[in-house]
């Protein structure tokens, strides 16, 4: 499990208006969500604590963090304007911890300062691409046009101060879910729903992520749905209850995107949706794998369903795998990349799906294509493309080193003893393969 690490979060309001900005797309830590102003608290931040009737009962440390954060992300104190009386009042709302399926887990302490009016900010763009006042009202009506991507408490925070602008605390900001019978079910995205079952994929990553696309009368369709057991599968059936489901898509044939489908799909009496690939590499492996199951191959161009009244379609992703399909409604709001990048961990490049000079292709074409959000099989979805720019540097990089390596006489072995010594011998085995898959594609551009 990883840290968890100690946030401050920024409300600040002035009548019905709220201060929210979007992070930048190239940030570590949730790339594109919308938030507040705030960050990590550090040892020091006592010494920046606004000593103030206003702020008598707050936390030292942690007001002293939002204080600091004010100054170093928005250029203004906190404590200059609760002096000058531009402060009605300041509360600490709650805490939002992140749960355990986040590589990246915060516990996250929301204060509110009310403001007599509204006030300029200095903007600190390493940090934020887009920063304004709106009213509540606007900020949820955009999350409900599918443009606002938000992690649960933010999205509590605005709906509960749009209803009550009065509201001081509230109870419980953070995520849960019953982990004895579900599993873990958010919305980052409008209607965009994912489902994180625990799976048997590879380490570090623990979760495959399902997803359920389809609004109003349109097919709803879920993708990857692949619990480790059949525990798993018991509190996946709990989790979907409400919902109705008209088909199972599979993106590719990898065990973590299908294990257990089929017998979902027989017992909701609805087809499978899958490349033909994917069907063959499948039923290569288990030929009866499909028994009592229909199946409807799908490829490009194909339209599956609709989401906030936008057709979703069919994008045929080869590299990773050579079946893999992706889909994406038709203004691009986001992308569902699979396994194409990793939130959690490496993607590999292997067996004889695997194909580098397509997988660098592929990674390029979405790159330009340029979806607001890409969402990956393991871990959050993220804001813009700037991952999967990253995952495309990080393997030309990789490519370079390779080469240099190949040059001077190494073997793919000793290469990979070279490159990869810091990794867990564990994961070695997938590492090869990478590098096998460079060699192939090196050699295929004879230039080695």
């Amino acid at each position: 499990m990883s840290k968890i690490i100690d946030a401050v979060s920024i409300v600040m309001t002035c009548g019905e208006e709220i201060f929210a900005i979007q992070r930048q797309f190239f940030l570590k830590a949730f790339p594109g969500y919308w938030a507040f102003p705030g960050g990590k608290v550090e040892d020091r931040d006592e010494a920046f604590h606004a000593r103030h009737e206003l702020t008598a009962n707050l936390d030292a440390r942690l007001f002293g963090a939002a204080v600091r954060e004010g100054k170093e992300e928005i250029g203004i104190d906190l404590r200059d304007e609760i002096a000058g009386g531009k402060v009605r009042r300041v509360d600490f709302l709650g805490v939002a911890i992140t749960p355990d399926f986040n590589p990246y887990r915060f516990a996250t302490y929301f204060f509110r300062i009310d403001f007599t009016e509204k006030l300029e900010f200095v903007i600190d763009r390493n940090e934020a691409r887009l920063a304004k006042w709106m009213k509540c009202s606007e900020l949820l009506r955009q999350y409900d046009l599918g443009l606002v991507l938000a992690v649960p408490p933010v999205i509590k925070v605005i709906e509960t101060l749009g209803k009550n602008p009065a509201t001081r605390e509230i109870a419980d900001l953070n995520f849960s879910f019953n982990a004895d019978e579900e599993v873990p079910l958010i919305e980052s995205l409008k209607s965009v729903r994912q489902i994180m079952p625990l799976s048997h994929t590879l380490p570090p990553a623990t979760r495959t992520n399902a997803f359920l696309i389809g609004d109003g009368d349109a097919p709803k369709i879920l993708v990857d749905p692949s619990p480790i057991d059949d525990d798993e599968y018991r509190k996946l059936k709990n989790t979907l209850r409400p919902y109705k489901i008209d088909k199972i898509m599979l993106t590719h044939h990898h065990p973590d995107h299908y294990e257990r489908s089929n017998v979902l799909a027989r017992e909701l009496k609805v087809p499978v949706l899958l490349s033909t690939y994917t069907f063959d590499r499948i039923t290569g492996a288990d030929p009866d794998f499909f028994h009592g199951v229909r199946t409807q191959f799908i490829k490009e161009g194909d339209v599956l369903t609709r989401w906030l009244d936008r057709e979703v379609l069919v994008y045929e992703v080869p590299g990773h795998d050579e079946g893999q399909l992706a889909l994406a409604p038709s203004d691009l709001s986001w992308f569902l990349a699979g396994d194409l990048f990793q939130g959690i961990g490496t993607v590999v490049i292997g067996g004889e799906e695997g194909d580098m000079r397509k997988y660098f292709f592929t990674l390029q074409r979405i790159i330009n294509l340029s979806p607001r959000v890409v969402f990956p099989s393991h871990g959050i979805g993220l804001g813009g493309v700037s991952i999967l720019e990253k995952t495309l540097e990080h393997r030309r990089m990789r490519e370079a080193q390779v080469l240099a390596l190949h040059r001077k006489g190494l073997k793919a072995e000793e290469i990979l003893r070279k490159l990869y010594a810091d990794v867990d011998k564990r994961l070695w085995p997938y590492a090869l393969e990478n590098i096998d898959k460079h060699l192939t594609k090196l050699r295929g551009e004879k230039r080695i």
